[in-house]
């Protein structure tokens, strides 16, 4: 039983999260940094802990001063939000350390789903199926890459192996295309990720994409929430998502075969796990595209 969630987040999130507490019953802590002393999730919280200056790097990046402050509060449970700490394997394994429910994937579910190649080798596993491209995990050079686009076909995607948020992409319409592609994402890929690993994906012209909320409990137990439209982006950045997508519409099959889909992904990582070593309110979202 959890009778109180420390928040490792701050901002609407945090709002957010106190609300769904307070109308549950269950007392909540805040934390702060420099910046947020006087934000509304510090007042409306039961208790509220600083954690340091104003940079996230030096508070609510801070493993330490969260789970610390978590001991000093007594909390039973840490919600990281979204963002943030939310997708550390390493932050997920040290709240179980801790004896804290950590109300998130378990840190196996993260580590697969944040590395596109044992994401995809996963969804694979599962009989979902992907789009085409070149295995992430063989570290291929750029003249494999070139070698091998033929088979993925064009207009491609260059897509970085370690990273996300849109870091690391070049698209290719064509082979003359390609080795610029491969030398922009090598350099960016290395900046951000400090791992120019590349691996090749089919482009999908005028695709949706479109994402699958999944909830999961500690038991197996998986559902999803429905879809949400992700597609209006910048640089690979999602701007704004509107659910329900109104690319599926009415079109309850379709809802209903995205959603199996998804809990199948989900089901492939999201092992059932001892009592108080997680929470697993497994947060994921799978990705479908379109044209």
């Amino acid at each position: 039983m959890i009778n109180k969630i420390l928040i490792a987040n701050r901002g609407e999130i945090a709002v957010r999260i106190l609300r769904a507490c307070h109308e549950l019953g269950v007392a909540t802590v805040a934390v702060y940094s420099d910046a947020d002393r006087n934000a509304m999730h510090v007042h409306q919280a039961a208790e509220a802990y600083y954690i340091g200056p104003s940079a996230a790097r030096e508070s609510y990046l801070r493993a330490d001063k969260i789970l610390d402050a978590a001991r000093k509060s007594g909390a039973d449970a840490i919600h990281p939000g979204y963002g943030f700490l939310s997708e550390r394997a390493d932050f997920a394994a040290a709240c179980a350390a801790a004896g804290l429910a950590f109300i998130g994937p378990p840190p196996e579910a993260i580590s697969v789903m944040g590395d596109k190649a044992r994401a995809r080798t996963a969804a694979l596993a599962a009989g979902v199926p992907i789009v085409p491209g070149t295995d992430a995990r063989a570290h291929l050079s750029d003249a494999e890459l070139i070698a091998a686009a033929g088979d993925v076909g064009f207009p491609l995607l260059v897509k970085a192996a370690a990273g996300g948020g849109g870091k690391g992409m070049r698209s290719a319409a064509s082979a003359a295309e390609l080795p610029a592609a491969l030398a922009a994402a090598h350099s960016e890929a290395l900046a951000a990720f400090g791992d120019g690993t590349l691996y090749l994906e089919r482009l999908l012209p005028n695709a949706r994409h479109i994402e699958v909320q999944i909830l999961a409990d500690m038991e197996g137990n998986i559902i999803h929430l429905g879809e949400r439209e992700c597609s209006i982006q910048r640089r690979h950045q999602k701007l704004l998502e509107e659910a329900p997508s109104p690319f599926v519409g009415d079109d309850e099959e379709l809802r209903q075969r995205l959603g199996t889909l998804a809990c199948k992904v989900a089901s492939a990582v999201a092992t059932p796990m001892p009592a108080r070593s997680s929470f697993c309110w497994t947060k994921t979202a799978t990705y479908f595209f379109w044209k």
